[in-house]
């Protein structure tokens, strides 16, 4: 499986057609938005887990200003002097304890831009052999959840949820995972892993 995702990061990849299956429709209808943009990276940080793979996902915390609540990947802003992979594995280090020493970069997806934010983020895919054991930057995680890497191409991985955005009720393409809804970039993100997978 690692060697066949480090190939499939090399290739072409699908970037925008993978993310539309996972675009609200009333998202699609904005017009676009010209902004500066700020550099940011995430981690998609594949294990071995029991018989098959997975990748823990952040529930943030509720009083964050950007996506408090949400589902998300380990990630934030890069600093200076600093290149995006190494944003991606020092945010990681910091927010669930995970060492970079003991991750693998494969390669990376798409840059995706988040206009509420105002990111502009570059998803990196690692693997790490290593048992995790996680300790949480408390101020901005509240919880870990990990994610199974076969949720995203099983049968029905796909699916819909009304959720309350900005005050209004709104449907949004979504995955679900131990009764969380995980949608907008993050899952855009893993639309494209999930299409370079399959």
């Amino acid at each position: 499986m690692v060697e066949a995702l480090r190939s499939a990061l090399r290739g072409p990849l699908p970037g925008a057609t993978a993310w539309a299956r996972m675009i609200p429709a009333w998202s699609r209808e904005a017009s676009p938005v010209e902004r500066p943009w700020r550099d940011a990276a995430v981690l998609i940080l594949i294990h071995p887990l029991g018989d098959g793979y997975s990748f823990p996902l952040l529930v943030r915390g509720d009083g964050l200003p950007h996506h408090g609540g949400q589902i998300g990947l380990p990630g934030g802003a890069r600093e200076d002097g600093e290149n995006l992979e190494e944003t991606a594995l020092r945010e990681t280090e910091e927010e669930i304890g995970v060492g970079r020493e003991s991750v693998e970069i494969l390669g990376q997806l798409s840059r995706l831009r988040i206009a509420r934010s105002g990111f502009s983020v570059l998803p990196f895919v690692g693997w790490t052999a290593v048992t995790l054991s996680y300790k949480l930057q408390e101020s901005e995680v509240a919880a870990v959840i990990e994610a199974p890497l076969s949720l995203l191409t099983e049968p029905g991985a796909e699916d819909e949820a009304e959720l309350s955005v900005e005050g209004e009720a709104r449907r949004v393409p979504c995955y679900r995972v131990s009764g969380m809804v995980i949608w907008g970039a993050t899952a855009m993100m893993l639309a494209e892993l999930a299409s370079l997978i399959q």
